[in-house]
């Protein structure tokens, strides 16, 4: 499903990625780990088309990504891709059914069909009548599970997820995962997770560490 070839990134002088490679299978979920700075998330980044490398290549299902203009990357980050980022990064003016449906009306879905689409998110992840309420009236576990559905809701190919549960305590942080593990495999959706945490990169079907840029040991876990 994925595939990135010595692929390369610098920010100024700077290096973080000197030449990363990693494949995902569909439907596997993988976990991208390293220490801070190691460039894991650059690499989601360039997989999910948000930089464009220096150097090598990525193909996602069969199309290269790298080489691509923007207008097409943000086709491809909307139609087939789903995110989830540390913090939610929820649109605060919105209420929790429309940031769910969002990626829907986005992609030019009518309101009352994205809507009732997002619906059933709310009793599948446990937020039943939360769907009116903003995300400055959320706790950070249920922002994170709003942000989850928001980045399933359209049924996306690859769902891309920067450290989910880096903002929540240890046991909100097992159930987000278990949520996103659970929906995950039932969509038959393949999930790369970045993550510095063991017990989160457990959720995974493998990991790979990142070290200086590089992709330097695979293992898979029991």
């Amino acid at each position: 499903m994925i595939e990135a070839r010595n692929v390369t990134l610098s920010f100024g002088e700077t290096p973080a990625l000197r030449g990363a490679d990693l494949a995902v299978e569909r439907g596997e979920i993988v976990a991208v780990m390293g220490p801070s700075g190691s460039g894991k998330s650059t690499l989601l980044h360039c997989l999910a088309g948000i930089l464009v490398p220096d150097g090598g290549e990525i193909h996602v299902d069969g199309r290269r990504v790298d080489t691509l203009g923007e207008n097409e990357r943000s086709a491809l980050r909307r139609d087939r891709f789903g995110f989830v980022f540390q913090f939610g990064q929820l649109v605060p003016e919105l209420t929790a059914a429309e940031n769910v449906a969002l990626p829907l009306l986005l992609a030019g879905v009518r309101r009352a069909k994205a809507l009732a689409a997002a619906s059933p998110w709310f009793g599948r992840l446990g937020l039943d009548g939360l769907e009116r309420r903003r995300s400055g009236e959320l706790s950070g576990g249920q922002a994170q599970r709003v942000a989850l559905a928001r980045g399933l809701v359209a049924g996306p190919t690859v769902l891309f997820a920067d450290e989910p549960t880096g903002a929540l305590d240890s046991l909100t942080g097992e159930q987000v995962m278990d949520l996103l593990v659970a929906s995950a495999r039932e969509q038959g959706t393949t999930v790369v997770l970045v993550t510095h945490e063991a017990r989160v990169a457990a959720y995974a079907d493998r990991h790979v560490m990142v070290r200086d840029g590089r992709v330097t040991s695979l293992a898979v876990l029991p």
